[in-house]
């Protein structure tokens, strides 16, 4: 009952004042409960298959890569909220939180609020094997091509640290006075706790040379619940309750803003500099028009733009996630007659033609 009350919270059907009221009453917590589950992830793996059926042969390379690494990073976060979830622990959880303070900005993974800890977990679904030498460096194995690579990624532990850090300044700038903020400077890490999971089981990981403070931050997920349980018996912080617990989710959840990166802004350059040159070759082989009038100019190509830009704004995406210029020249130099034919241009394919197909078609049909 109260996991319900906590979702009418979430969409502002009640008020903090009165959750917390509710709150009260149970005042009891026995299992997981996820304040937060949702990742913008998802969305941007969505954009990102989008852009890749009309990118331009020479980044579809890329995007795909891309597409690669965010599935995989979903799917070792999906782990992670399988394990909490099926860890039967009184703990609230707190999903991809993005955080932005002073021209400083953090993107947590997991922040699980605990009795006694908080802790701060980053994911990381690597593939290949992992190194972690004496100087706390990563060096990750993999194989390509039949072949052996060794290649230093950024480490996970220093990523983790400065979302601390973060969490840490804030606390510091809320504290009113002197005492309390000596207080927040000397206990900060007593309560707060930094996480590395890795989420592949067929990772393995050599920690041989690494220091004692960086291993006793990496975990294998399957290790993640026992860790948490571990940190908070050896805990000798005072035991919060569950109605300081909420506050305490609630506070950090006002932190959140969405996370307005755009995984497709990179590529926005490349393929309006592909549609310029599709374009200029394009206008120079149309006949149909025997006047000096260009190809922008005319009024089929004005209404198929006007509706994708329309469609666009409504849908809130890029114009080009619908068709990019050279699609749209295609489009009026074929001048396709069914659904079937305007499939025969590259990047129309079924679900664009679902969406937009018949649309287009009654623009065509006025100007054919």
């Amino acid at each position: 009952m109260l996991v319900l009350f906590v979702i009418l919270h979430n969409y502002g059907i009640i008020n903090q004042s009165k959750l917390s009221m509710i709150i009260g009453l149970f005042d009891k917590l026995d299992r997981p409960l996820f304040m937060k589950e949702s990742s913008e992830a998802q969305a941007q793996l969505d954009q990102l298959k989008e852009l890749y059926e009309i990118a331009p042969d020479h980044i579809k390379g890329k995007v795909e890569q891309d597409i690669k690494m965010l599935s995989y990073g979903i799917r070792g976060e999906e782990q992670i909220a399988f394990e909490l979830k099926n860890s039967f622990m009184p703990m609230i959880i707190l999903h991809d939180l993005h955080i932005e303070y002073e021209g400083l900005s953090a993107q947590i993974d997991y922040l699980v609020v605990t009795r006694k800890v908080f802790i701060v977990i980053e994911c990381k679904n690597l593939y290949g094997n992992i190194e972690v030498n004496s100087n706390g460096e990563f060096i990750r194995t993999f194989d390509f091509g039949g072949r052996k690579l060794r290649e230093g990624i950024y480490s996970p532990i220093t990523q983790n640290q400065r979302h601390l850090d973060l969490l840490k300044k804030i606390n510091l700038d809320r504290r009113s006075n002197f005492l309390s903020k000596k207080i927040t400077e000397m206990f900060f890490y007593d309560w707060y706790k930094s996480i590395v999971v890795l989420a592949n089981p067929k990772t393995i990981i050599n920690m041989r040379y690494a220091k004692k403070e960086v291993k006793d931050q990496i975990i294998r997920g399957d290790q993640l619940v026992e860790y948490i349980k571990k940190l908070i018996k050896e805990s000798k912080n005072p035991q919060d309750s569950d109605k300081a617990l909420y506050a305490l989710a609630e506070n950090f959840l006002d932190l959140h803003t969405p996370n307005s990166k755009d995984y497709t802004e990179k590529y926005q350059a490349q393929i309006e500099k592909t549609d310029a040159s599709a374009t200029k070759d394009i206008a120079e082989t149309i006949t149909e028009t025997p006047s000096s009038e260009s190809l922008e100019d005319t009024p089929i190509y004005k209404d198929l733009r006007q509706f994708r830009s329309e469609r666009s704004r409504e849908e809130k995406v890029k114009p080009y996630f619908l068709y990019n210029n050279a699609q749209m020249e295609e489009l009026i130099k074929r001048m396709p007659r069914s659904l079937d034919e305007i499939k025969q241009i590259s990047g129309f394919g079924d679900v664009k033609c679902q969406k937009y197909g018949v649309e287009i078609l009654n623009i065509i049909d006025k100007y054919r």
